[in-house]
């Protein structure tokens, strides 16, 4: 069976997204560690799924850098070095296991290197509407801000950021949205969101609209530098709060 065809099977697309996230999942937080070898049969045994769904899910590991699939040799566990930390899969994993905190402080510094920038691209180069979807994230956010670790706001929020990456205009930023908004919903997921929202941080989110509406490239890049920055502080503090316990 096809990878399409298994999938339109509501029941296999159920089971293979479970065992994609619990096999991947277990990978990447070292319960199941590099070198190790991998049965298809126990799978089967241990998860109770068809063959289809394992060759499926092992297929989609394998893309990810995860597994290696060998003939004579099988299927093998690779290390980190070989993964694609690049995709929300992985990153939604690592945030899950235990290195959530050198996870989020290694996307920090990402999120450093391209959201200023795309703030500083879309000043010249975002359209009216994505002015528009900015400010209505931004009244959205205000709106929610005293449940800001609820649903509610984080699409508020992942919107404002998707927007912003695409309003750069440049196809390679606007392809790291997903790795932004998987950050921002992991900190949701994982509560490491506070209930009230930080007011400067709405504000600062506010700054950015109004500059790239405004064509001001160089305000709209150092508000957007300002809020990954109280981002990274916010997740470290939580941190040496959680190592304090």
């Amino acid at each position: 069976m096809a990878n399409a065809e298994l999938l339109k099977d509501p029941v296999n697309r159920q089971l293979h997204a479970s065992l994609l996230n619990r096999l991947g999942g277990e990978i990447v937080a070292g319960v199941v560690p590099p070198g190790t070898r991998i049965l298809a049969d126990e799978i089967v045994a241990q998860y109770g799924v068809s063959r289809t769904v394992v060759r499926e899910v092992v297929r989609v590991l394998e893309s990810l850098g995860l597994l290696a699939v060998r003939r004579r040799v099988g299927i093998t566990v690779l290390a980190e070095d070989y993964w694609n930390s690049l995709d929300p899969n992985v990153i939604r994993w690592k945030l899950a296991g235990p290195q959530r905190f050198e996870q989020l402080a290694c996307l920090s510094e990402l999120r450093s290197a391209i959201e200023p920038l795309a703030a500083r691209l879309a000043a010249g180069r975002a359209s009216a509407e994505q002015c528009g979807v900015l400010t209505a994230s931004v009244i959205g956010m205000s709106s929610t801000a005293r449940a800001a670790d609820t649903e509610a706001f984080l699409a508020h929020d992942a919107n404002f950021h998707r927007t912003l990456l695409a309003a750069s205009g440049n196809p390679l930023l606007r392809a790291m949205s997903e790795i932004v908004v998987e950050v921002l919903e992991g900190r949701t997921r994982h509560s490491l969101m506070p209930h009230i929202a930080e007011s400067e941080a709405i504000h600062l989110h506010g700054v950015v609209a109004a500059s790239i509406q405004a064509g001001d490239a160089e305000n709209a890049e150092e508000a957007m530098r300002s809020i990954v920055v109280e981002s990274a502080m916010a997740v470290k503090e939580l941190k040496e709060a959680q190592k304090a316990l």
